[in-house]
């Protein structure tokens, strides 16, 4: 306690130093708006705003395209934003600097996006939702998928959140195609794979809170360019890049016993750049289990979490540079009784450079790495939820290893990409049955996968059309692995190799009056990881038996919609999708009692999901901005030969309605002010549809105020009304968090 004490104390000074440099620094200059705008009018957000001849970034522009800076008369400003060409203004007496800022030429930008493709998010007829940095600060949540929940069509496995459920449930699922324990959706950061190298879950508090600078969701099969996981999209965590010398920290409390400290640094000199950043995040929890049949057993399931970064990087000329990055995750969770935990430590070590070339050539590479261990414990509970017994321990180191490198250069209108990457994981499970509280002897299964592939793009763009064909080819096997038993027996595993070819072709028509046409066809595959081939999983008091012969599942799609642009009144994004899924991997209920279900995973057969969406932003009054979004989504099996009667059924965890609505308000003097309301409509827990969830509607509210330059105090509610979420029947019903108060405080 004397320690935390001391650490609080010279927080708090070190809060009271920088409150005062900008209390200071307000006193010799004025505020003045900075606000950004493309050529059709509409807001650029999380453009940087530099001062002078400066080179660290004294704001950036939000969802609303503008920032409040303090300035002297006479003083140069500069903004800048990726994609764009700068623009310069000087103070006048003016309250607000208005910038509209001009596309750069593709032919000088060759960025690299969460699609590995050159485009802008408007030129792409994938369906891409950016989330930038001051969104994320603003969308009430403890963890980043909590954030990610105003995307409309973005969900979990459960309706609960990272913080509270287990990382097995955590599989992200876009477009209406559900996961299971693992995600039908990559999710990366800096071309980097996050998803469970064991079990294909994501671990969202891996990366420290400070060190994200946006998200960008593309939805739709990404496998040709990106091979496994990609069926429904891929989610790319941008991080922070450290260019310049700068701070930030971020302390919160919540209600529910919750906390949250994050701090970045930066620095740069003579070519040499670092980062450090770190998040340590832990709650109370709350107990799932519905209170209507909660026991002696039941207990606030919580996490306790501590993530760090670290990374140095060396510029090479004005484009180029290479870089050394670590991460490290450590975390330990209850499950909601008090046998039931689990813990994950995550060793992440990545190395790589960029390169631009006299010729126009852009070349990437990334070499990482991955050390994991974790372990869990399953309990059965008894009759009443009176008692529970220690049934089951497991522990699973894993190493992977993997690397990617990337060409691109533009020729005269058209942009050529190729690359190739290669993914190696070598996993161990270890499991011992307990009876009577006494361990048996261990029963190990080690194996080792390992997907690699090539791929390339052509990307064309004439006067009003954009034209992109891409495909990839992955050889994707599971081999070497072996059962040994109690009895020191050891037994050979099915050994599987897949050869994948997925295309993807995407069109985008510029009508003008800023309105474009989009379509892209593609294919797309996911292997099954090793978790679902060799481990048996507990959620509750549902247990999920592995399936070593599981096939890869295969996935055929095509999405078709538009855009609209109208300056200030805003821009509205809608598409129809079809997808359909070969040989899904689900867990298929195989017996049950009243107290258990026990299910096994099995290549389904066919599941096909097909639906509408729609986004849109608009501005009708200076101070306030509207966003929101709708998903249709038609889920359902539509061939399985073992079971005749699961075909018509709703794929489990999605519902046909999902939608979500934000309207921020910003006044310069005044600060920030937000209002949210996210929707979902029923859905199943199972296969066979017997365990319905009813749908929700929950309000959330955010508030930030500035003192100063450097200054911001801010306030939530998440779950305003406290409203009933049913989160999972496994068959016991669990529920989704009550309402979480937090209050904190930001320095930059």
């Amino acid at each position: 306690m004397g320690r935390m004490f001391r650490i609080a104390a010279a927080v708090l000074i070190f809060v009271g130093l920088g409150c005062g440099f900008a209390l200071g620094q307000v006193a010799q200059a004025r505020p003045v708006q900075v606000c950004v705008v493309d050529a059709s009018g509409a807001a650029i957000a999380d453009a940087a705003v530099f001062l002078g001849a400066g080179t660290v970034a004294q704001g950036k522009t939000d969802a609303t395209g503008c920032a409040s800076v303090v300035v002297a008369a006479g003083m140069r400003v500069r903004v800048e934003r990726r994609l764009f060409l700068p623009g310069v203004q000087v103070v006048g007496d003016a309250g607000t600097l208005r910038f509209q800022l001009k596309v750069a030429p593709i032919i000088d930008t060759v960025e690299i996006t969460a699609t590995r493709s050159p485009l802008g998010l408007d030129a792409s007829a994938s369906s891409v939702r950016l989330m930038s940095g001051t969104q994320l600060n603003e969308a009430p949540g403890l963890s980043l998928d909590d954030k990610l929940r105003q995307v409309a069509g973005f969900q979990l496995f459960r309706r609960t959140g990272s913080w509270v459920s287990n990382p097995t449930s955590q599989g992200t699922s876009l477009r209406g195609l559900g996961s299971t324990a693992a995600s039908r959706t990559l999710v990366l950061s800096d071309q980097v794979p996050l998803n469970d190298a064991f079990g294909g879950w994501v671990h969202w508090n891996e990366i420290p809170q400070m060190a994200v600078r946006d998200v960008e969701l593309m939805r739709g099969g990404a496998s040709d360019l990106y091979g496994s996981s990609a069926i429904g999209g891929v989610i790319d965590v941008v991080p922070v890049m450290p260019k310049e010398f700068g701070y930030g920290l971020d302390l919160a409390g919540a209600t529910l016993d919750t906390s949250s400290v994050s701090g970045v640094g930066t620095a740069a000199v003579r070519g040499w750049s670092g980062l450090a950043a770190a998040t340590l995040f832990r709650t109370g929890g709350f107990v799932l289990t519905d209170p209507s049949i909660r026991g002696a057993v039941d207990v606030p399931s919580n996490v306790h979490s501590q993530s760090g970064r670290v990374e140095v990087r060396r510029s090479i000329g004005t484009d180029s540079g290479v870089f050394l990055r670590g991460n490290l995750l450590n975390e330990a969770r209850s499950n909601g009784t008090p046998l039931q935990t689990n813990a994950a430590r995550i060793w992440r070590y990545v190395g790589g450079g960029d390169v631009a070339a006299r010729d126009g050539s852009r070349y990437l590479l990334r070499v990482y790495g991955t050390e994991q261990n974790y372990r869990q414990s399953f309990s059965a509970i008894a009759a009443g939820r009176v008692s529970e017994r220690l049934t089951n321990l497991q522990r699973v180191p894993t190493q992977q290893n993997g690397g990617t490198a990337q060409w691109a250069r533009s020729f005269r209108g058209v942009t050529v990409v190729a690359g190739g990457d290669v993914l190696d994981t070598r996993a161990t499970d270890n499991e011992a049955g307990v009876t009577n509280g006494v361990p048996k002897p261990t029963v190990t299964i080690s194996a080792r996968q390992r997907d690699a592939g090539l791929y390339g793009e052509v990307l064309w763009q004439p006067v009003k059309w954009s034209l992109a064909f891409s495909g990839r080819w992955d050889r994707f096997r599971t081999f070497d692995a072996r059962q040994l038993t109690a009895g020191g027996t050891a037994a050979s595993l099915p050994v599987t190799t897949e050869d994948v070819f997925d295309p993807r072709l995407g069109v985008v028509r510029d009508l003008g009056r800023y309105v474009s046409l989009t379509a892209s066809t593609f294919r797309a595959f996911r292997g099954p990881s090793q978790n679902e081939l060799y481990r048996t999983g507990q959620v509750g008091s549902q247990t999920t038996l592995p399936n070593p012969s599981l096939r890869s599942e295969r996935a055929t799609g095509f999405e078709t919609g538009g855009l609209v642009k109208a300056g200030r009144f805003g821009s509205v994004r809608g598409s129809y999708f079809w997808t359909q899924v070969n040989r899904p991997v689900a867990a298929v209920t195989i017996s049950t009692t009243a107290t258990t279900s026990t299910l096994r995973r099995q290549n389904l057969g066919q599941l096909t999901s097909k639906g509408l969406t729609a986004e849109w932003e608009a501005r009708p009054f200076r101070p306030v901005t509207v966003t929101g979004g709708y998903q249709y989504a038609v889920s359902t099996v539509t061939k399985y030969q073992v079971d005749a009667t699961l075909v018509g059924k709703w794929t489990p965890q999605v519902p046909r309605n999902s939608a979500s609505l934000q309207v921020r308000v910003e006044q310069a003097r005044l600060g920030v002010m937000s209002v949210a309301v996210r929707t979902s409509g029923q859905q199943f827990d199972d296969s066979s549809n017997a365990f319905r969830l009813d749908g929700y509607a929950l309000v959330d509210l955010y508030g930030e105020h500035a003192v100063g330059r450097h200054l911001r105090v801010y306030g939530s509610a998440q779950n305003l009304f406290n409203a009933t979420v049913q989160a999972g029947r496994t068959p016991t019903l669990t529920l989704g968090p009550p309402r979480v108060v937090m209050a904190g405080i930001r320095l930059r």
